[in-house]
């Protein structure tokens, strides 16, 4: 068994494929840690490549546990609206954060719920079972730490969840050109979550106290 996470992909060349599974079931935490030190230390990243919209992103891989297909979320009440709700993925509650409600990302086109995808992400790094719907997840790809621009990232830094701008290599109509990937950092934005939730649930306390 290598270090790296495994992905499994249709055997066709298809471009924009689909991954239903991103193996990360290592052996026991001590892995996870020791993967992402290493792509910290590396020359080069990994990261699973996601649409929102007409806008592409990318999250480091080692955050990711798998890739579903859409599948029905039961909501509930009383949430914010970037949580859409849970689902139960074999067996396990796992809370649905509609990632781009969460980023007021605004798409024109209308988008048919039932071909978007659900990243879940390590509960060993997250630390509770999340999953973040996204419109489209286009592959796992590695690009060179010099292919990122981290200046996005430097501009009010205490509050910016954006890791870098990955420039992409691209052919179009036979000209070299750069696609740019927005690299985000998604444990800071779940904490920014987490501390809205724990923001509305002491206002209802004040609330029913008064």
């Amino acid at each position: 068994m290598t270090d790296d996470p495994k992905i499994d992909a249709p055997q066709s060349g298809s471009v924009a494929f689909h991954p239903t599974h991103i193996d990360t079931q290592v052996a026991g935490t001590p892995q996870v840690i020791r993967s992402a030190v290493v792509q910290k230390l590396s020359d080069n990243i990994q990261v699973v490549e996601f649409l929102l919209g007409d806008e592409h992103f990318a999250i480091d891989l080692f955050e990711v546990r798998e890739v579903v297909e859409y599948t029905r979320i039961t909501h509930l009440p009383g949430t914010p609206s970037h949580i859409r709700g849970i689902i139960d993925l074999r067996g396990e509650i796992t809370t649905i954060i509609d990632l781009k409600n969460l980023m007021h990302i605004q798409c024109d086109k209308k988008i048919d719920e039932t071909t978007s995808r659900i990243i879940v992400l390590d509960d060993r790094i997250t630390k509770s079972k999340i999953g973040i719907i996204v419109d489209d997840v286009l592959s796992v790809s590695t690009f060179s730490r010099k292919d990122v621009d981290t200046s996005a990232a430097s501009v009010n830094r205490e509050q910016n969840n954006i890791i870098g701008i990955i420039r992409k290599k691209i052919k179009v109509k036979d000209k070299d050109d750069n696609e740019l990937i927005i690299w985000i950092d998604i444990l800071r934005l779940l904490k920014e979550v987490d501390q809205e939730i724990l923001k509305q649930g002491n206002g209802e306390e004040t609330e029913a106290g008064e």
